[in-house]
């Protein structure tokens, strides 16, 4: 909920019509967000926006003004980045990762899009190979920036990719590396011996979808390996292996075929 210092000096929060339920009664307590309308009114609502106060989240960009930008969180009001809190100048349908913050001034809700000084930087607490939620906000050189637990900046190298990515996306990812200046580097297949299980998964998977017989084998082209299993060449390979050695799957000439024996 918004922290707002007037609340204090009032007992009473409009709830619109629109959000009361045939539940409500007098005396009942409900999970509310409370924030300003349009008319800079107080008021409560039943939904809730794609980040509250203190949080992160992938907003589109509504519109803009001389003063800043209007991103659309998932309520009838859209909140308001001023232009001293843009990185850059943003544009209409851009998405971009938004930090929500109070403005003491104004008493307000507002986004901010110089998210530097808002991550954890201290991630000492996450260990080599902890699995952790990551959502995709921007795209670089080297690879996607992602937000990490909700809280940490990392990114994802392009080598790690194998699949269409987009900003916005959540996915599971994995730590790789905690680096000397709080960002962290994330891979989004475990390491060791369980990465080359989760790709022997997707093999089986496609294979039970698929009548039992997959277009690869060992010498497979790498961009068609990545079009049908979202896997890198050598992960592949690695898996083709494990389940050969596990009787579950027998090679052909050009295909690769499901047996009778399933993976334990």
């Amino acid at each position: 909920m918004d922290s707002f210092s007037s609340l204090r000096k009032k007992k009473e929060v409009l709830l619109p019509q629109r959000y009361v339920t045939e539940n409500m009664k007098p005396g009942s307590i409900e999970e509310l967000f409370v924030y300003t309308d349009s008319e800079d009114r107080i008021v409560a609502t039943t939904e809730r926006p794609a980040a509250m106060l203190g949080e992160f989240a992938v907003m589109e960009v509504v519109d803009t003004t001389k003063f800043g930008a209007f991103m659309d969180w998932g309520l009838p009001k859209d909140l308001f980045v001023p232009k001293a809190f843009q990185r850059k100048p943003l544009k209409k349908g851009e998405k971009h990762l938004i930090y929500v913050d109070y403005d003491e001034k104004s008493h307000r809700l507002i986004g901010v899009q110089k998210i530097e000084q808002r991550f954890d930087r201290n991630t000492r607490k996450l260990k080599r190979n902890e699995e952790v939620d990551i959502l995709v906000y921007d795209k670089t050189g080297l690879g996607y920036k992602v937000l990490v637990n909700g809280r940490y900046e990392g990114l994802v190298f392009h080598s790690e990719i194998f699949f269409e990515t987009k900003i916005g996306q959540n996915m599971k990812g994995y730590v790789k590396r905690a680096r000397d200046d709080g960002k962290l580097d994330i891979i989004l297949r475990p390491i060791g011996k369980k990465s080359d299980e989760l790709a022997a998964e997707k093999i089986l998977d496609y294979l039970y979808k698929n009548g039992g017989r997959m277009p690869l084998v060992y010498k497979s082209d790498p961009e068609q390996i990545k079009e049908l299993l979202g896997l890198s060449r050598k992960s592949f390979k690695r898996a083709l292996s494990l389940l050969i050695q596990k009787e579950s799957i027998e090679l052909k000439e050009s295909a690769t075929f499901l047996t009778r024996r399933r993976v334990d």
